[in-house]
């Protein structure tokens, strides 16, 4: 997964494309086993990369009608919260030339792995 939490993103498509945010939250994707294959395999699920999202701030903003519950700490009424949007959907911002780009994984010599922008060559993690 390339894209983490705290990035800078733009949405490439969909009704807020061209939107920019920070990163909130990475959601993996697990799809569940069927009962026999689990057994066999000794886990409930397996990842799933069709189903890997991502929510980001001020982006594809949805309300939600909250109903009274019974804890008192809850908020009531039309609350407007981000959902999550497919990672596809994203392309991460280079920091450094400020332009959307793919990122491609550099390995150094001592085994260690770092995000670098294909557009500028720069690295992204530093």
């Amino acid at each position: 997964m390339r894209i983490k939490r705290g990035d800078i993103v733009e949405v490439i498509s969909g009704d807020d494309a061209g939107q920019r945010g920070e990163v909130q939250r990475v959601i993996r994707g697990k799809r569940p086993l069927s009962r026999s294959k689990a057994k066999k395999l000794g886990r409930s699920a397996v990842r799933d990369p069709n189903l890997d999202r991502v929510v980001v701030a001020g982006v594809n903003i949805i309300k939600k009608h909250q109903r009274r519950t019974g804890d008192i700490r809850t908020q009531v009424g039309i609350i407007e919260r981000e959902a999550p949007i497919h990672i596809s959907n994203v392309m991460l911002v280079c920091p450094h030339c400020d332009q959307p780009t793919r990122v491609r994984m550099r390995v150094f010599e001592d085994g260690s792995k770092a995000r670098e922008c294909k557009k500028c060559g720069q690295l992204i993690d530093s």
